[in-house]
């Protein structure tokens, strides 16, 4: 059985790294940076400098998370519920 997780080479600050995420997050980083009109790569260079500890893969993971986290919080209550 294959894996869901995808090992991508990505270029960081200027040096060539690997990360290794589900295709699920990988969308999520190409969404989020084409809404804030960056590269996947800029991107991946933000989180690095911004995390805290852990490796590159769970803070992306966390990233896109809590992006997605608070794009939802942030919609009102009457647009969640399904019109009957």
């Amino acid at each position: 059985m294959k894996s869901p997780v995808v090992k991508r080479s990505i270029v960081v600050a200027g040096h060539k790294t690997s990360v290794s995420l589900e295709e699920a997050f990988w969308n999520g980083m190409k969404e989020i940076s084409g809404l804030r009109n960056m590269t996947l790569s800029e991107l991946v260079g933000e989180i690095d400098n911004n995390r805290q500890q852990g490796n590159l893969s769970s803070a992306i993971r966390l990233f896109v998370l809590d992006y997605f986290k608070h794009r939802t919080m942030s919609v009102p209550a009457e647009a969640k519920v399904p019109a009957q």
